[in-house]
């Protein structure tokens, strides 16, 4: 049935976002997914009434549509982010089961603003029930951006076009989504460069040369490199490990140089996404394990 609006927590949360200009619309009480009809259901009536639009299509900033929605249930809010001219990057917690050496999306995504020589962009934000971050900008004219998954790093998401954001006010599993700041600024061009950016391909990678190597010496060294470089996040410091424990045999045979293969292999565990300070720990430490457990033929 319907009820007072008045008392409705959720409706002010959802008319500050249209006010804004930020395109809305409904989601299930204490939930992510929409509460709007999905094709299947579709009544073909009203704003369907010549084929089924979708959420994005639905999402408004009309005042009297967001009041008949929330006068129904007392329902979460998302904003539509293309609509809304929006791009929203997406900073996640590690779930329960991940790998302990996996770094929550706001510290990868320090860490990148710092490899980029930029600061962390002050905008405003939108801390999730989960203790993630939205950062919202504004986004860049004559782009059309889309969702990513990743492409920033992990746990590092982004919403644009095709895409929508659990805004401030909603709440799920007891926790709240709280905003912080009123400016929203415009996306970064090196993060906008980044987000437009072609993959790179993550098989070969480059090796420093050694006129000492041999050719069975230097083969090892690229697959090694390579499958750090390419590792899962929960694998990564274990595939860094067993990378460093394989060449150290070589080092030790007098076929590699330590400096050569250290630098190597920390170059492949930053593409990996791990920081400096991650990966010498493991090399020095696997290093010397394998030097010290394989002494046949080590040079003086």
């Amino acid at each position: 049935m319907p009820y007072d609006t008045e008392g409705n927590p959720f409706l002010p949360f959802a008319f500050n976002a249209a006010g804004r200009g930020w395109h809305v619309f409904p989601l299930l009480p204490g939930a992510k997914p929409p509460a709007l009809h999905g094709t299947e259901r579709c009544p073909h009536t009203g704003d369907c009434a010549t084929s089924h639009r979708k959420w994005e299509q639905r999402a408004t900033d009309d005042p009297e549509q967001i009041a008949a929605w929330w006068s129904r249930r007392w329902y979460n809010i998302a904003v539509a982010t293309g609509p809304s001219g929006l791009v929203v990057i997406d900073l996640d917690v590690p779930k329960g089961n991940s790998s302990t050496d996996t770094p929550c999306g706001v510290t990868t995504f320090k860490a990148l603003c710092e490899r980029a020589g930029q600061p962390v962009p002050n905008t405003y934000r939108v801390r999730t029930a989960s203790g993630g971050w939205h950062l919202y900008f504004t986004a860049p004219p004559g782009i059309r951006l889309t969702n990513t998954a990743g492409k920033l790093g992990p746990l590092i998401d982004t919403r644009a076009w095709g895409g929508y954001i659990v805004a401030a006010g909603s709440a799920i599993g007891g926790g709240l989504y709280a905003d912080s700041g009123v400016h929203v600024a415009p996306l970064p061009g090196w993060l906008c460069d980044r987000l437009t950016a072609r993959p790179q391909p993550r098989g070969r990678v480059a090796v420093p040369s050694s006129s000492r190597a041999s050719r069975y010496a230097t083969a090892a060294l690229e697959a090694e490199i390579a499958a750090v470089a390419g590792a899962e996040v929960g694998q990564r410091n274990h595939t860094l490990l067993r990378a460093a424990r394989a060449l150290g045999r070589l080092i030790a045979s007098g076929d590699l140089t330590r400096s050569e293969v250290e630098e190597a292999l920390n170059g492949a565990g930053e593409r990996a996404g791990l920081r400096p300070y991650e990966c010498g720990p493991v090399i020095t430490s696997a290093l010397n394990w394998s030097i010290a457990h394989n002494p046949q033929g080590r040079t003086a």
